[in-house]
C-alpha cells in the first residue's frame, strides 16, 4: 500500500510517501515557513532527484495542495494520478485518554482531538488543520490518526497518577502522558527483532535522545513508564527544557524576578536544559567540543545530562524487575559515542558491559556491549514515518476487508 505520511507543525509541513510493502521511501520532503511568502519546500525522490521551491504558502491548506502537485510532478513526482495515494497517515501529538492505539480518521476522532486541544496546545491544532486540508483535497482517501502518546496509554495507575488531589485528575485529566511513543514503539521492536526473542518476552528500556528527551520502560511490548508528564517538559534534561525539578522552584523564581506565568513557561522550555546550564549551546555536538576546549559550564551540562539518564536507569530496571536490552536512538542517543559512554559507565555490576571501540560505529542498527554482557545494548535510528505507514496501512486493510465482507 502506498501511504502519505505527514506530520503538521505550526509552521511547517514534512511528509513521506512509503510503499509499505516493501518499505521504499519513494519520496520525502518537507514545508517551511507555512504562513509567509518566503516558504520553503524541498522535495526528494527515492534516486536522488532533489528541488528546492521558495514562494508564497499562507495556510496548511495550500501546503498540502503543494505536497499533492509535487507528488504528482511530471519531472520531480512519483505517482501519475492522486488516487495512488491509497492512504493518509497523520502524526498527531496528543491523544489524551481517549485513544490507546492508532484510529482510522473519522468526524467523530476530528471532534475528539479539538477537545483534547489544551493538551497539547501548540502541536494538536496544526495537526487537526493538516487533517482537515486533506479531507478538503483526498475527499475519498482513508486517513488514520498515530498518536505520539498511544503507545503510554497502559501504564498501571501507579505510574502515571501524580501526588496531587485526586479530584484534580478527574477533572481536568492531570496525569503522565508520555511521548515519543512511535519511537520507542519501532526501536524496542526493533531490538526484539535483533535479539532473535518474542517482543512479548523481554524487558528493554528505551532512550530517545534528541533535542526533546524520553525513556520508556517497556515490559513485554508493554511500556510501563516513562519519563516524560503531563507535558514533554518532564523528564530527562534537554536541549532546552529543564526536566525534572522540585515545583516550588517556578514559585519562587516569580516572585524573586517577578515573572508572569508565561514567562516563566518560556524559561522552563526555552531557555532553560543543556542551553540554560552551558550558556552556550542547545547542541550536544557544540558542548562536547567547547567542554574539551576546557570550558567548565558545558561539562557541568553534559554531566547532568549523561547523571539523569543514568538515575533512570536504575529506577526502571527496579521498576522492570530485570533487564534483555538497552537502546539507544535521537540525534543524540545515534550519534555521540560520549554521551552513552558516560551514560553506561560503572553500571557492569548490573550486566552492562559496553564495547569502547563497537560505541565507536556511527551507522546503522548496531550492538554497541561486549559479547559478554547480560544486558544487550544496541543504538537503532528511529524511523516514526514507517511506524505511521505500517499502522495506517494494517488500518486501512481491515476496513477493506470488513467492507468487502459485509458486501
Amino acid at each position: 500500500m502506498k501511504v502519505l505520511v505527514l506530520n503538521c507543525g505550526s509552521s511547517s509541513v514534512k511528509y513521506q510517501f512509503i510503499n509499505t510493502e516493501n518499505k521504499l521511501v519513494l519520496s520525502k520532503g518537507s514545508i517551511e515557513s507555512i504562513g509567509s511568502s518566503s516558504a520553503i519546500l524541498t522535495h526528494q525522490r527515492y534516486d536522488g532527484d532533489t528541488i528546492k521551491i521558495t514562494g508564497e504558502i499562507l495556510d496548511h491548506d495550500l501546503a498540502i495542495e503543494y505536497v499533492i502537485a509535487v507528488l504528482l510532478s511530471k519531472n520531480h513526482g512519483v505517482i501519475k494520478d492522486r488516487s495512488e495515494i491509497e492512504a493518509v497517515g497523520h502524526r498527531v501529538v496528543h491523544g489524551g485518554e481517549d485513544f490507546s492505539g492508532s484510529v482510522l480518521i473519522t468526524d467523530t476522532v476530528i471532534q475528539t482531538l479539538r477537545e483534547n486541544i489544551e493538551l497539547a496546545p501548540l502541536h494538536n491544532p496544526p495537526n487537526i488543520k493538516g487533517i482537515v486540508a486533506c479531507l478538503k483535497h483526498l475527499p475519498d482517501v482513508p486517513m488514520v490518526g498515530v498518536f505520539d502518546t498511544a503507545f503510554h496509554q497502559k501504564m498501571p495507575p501507579r505510574a502515571f497518577l501524580y501526588g496531587i488531589p485526586y479530584l484534580l485528575y478527574k477533572r481536568y485529566k492531570i496525569r503522565r502522558y508520555g511521548f515519543h511513543g512511535t519511537s520507542h514503539l519501532y526501536v524496542s521492536k526493533r531490538a526484539a527483532e535483533l535479539l532473535g526473542k518474542a517482543y512479548d518476552s523481554i524487558k528493554i528500556i528505551s532512550c530517545h535522545l534528541g533535542n526533546g528527551c524520553s525513556i520508556a520502560a517497556i515490559d513485554r511490548g508493554i511500556s510501563i513508564d516513562t519519563s516524560m508528564g503531563f507535558t514533554p517538559l518532564e523528564g530527562l534534561l534537554m536541549g532546552t527544557r529543564c526536566g525534572d525539578l522540585d515545583p516550588s522552584i517556578p514559585l519562587h523564581v516569580m516572585a524573586k524576578e517577578d515573572l508572569t506565568l508565561a514567562e516563566v513557561n518560556t524559561m522552563l522550555n526555552k531557555h532553560s536544559g543543556l542551553m540554560g546550564i552551558s550558556g552556550v549551546s542547545n547542541d550536544m555536538r557544540e558542548l562536547i567540543k567547547t567542554m574539551n576546549e576546557g570550558n567548565e559550564r558545558p561539562r557541568l551540562a553534559f554531566e547532568v545530562f549523561c547523571y539523569r539518564i543514568k538515575k533512570y536507569f536504575g529506577a526502571y530496571i527496579a521498576a522492570l524487575g530485570g533487564l534483555d536490552a538497552i537502546v539507544f536512538t535521537g540525534g543524540i542517543g545515534e550519534n555521540s559515542f560520549e554521551v552513552r559512554k558516560e551514560v553506561l559507565t560503572n553500571l557492569e555490576f548490573l550486566g552492562i558491559e559496553l564495547d569502547d571501540e563497537k560505541n565507536l560505529i556511527q551507522n546503522g542498527d548496531r550492538i554497541i556491549s561486549k559479547d559478554s554482557s547480560k544486558v544487550k545494548v544496541f543504538v537503532i535510528p528511529t524511523n516514526e514515518e514507517l511506524v505511521i505507514a505500517l499502522e495506517t496501512a494494517q488500518i486501512v486493510s481491515e476496513l477493506r476487508k470488513e467492507m468487502s465482507n459485509k458486501s
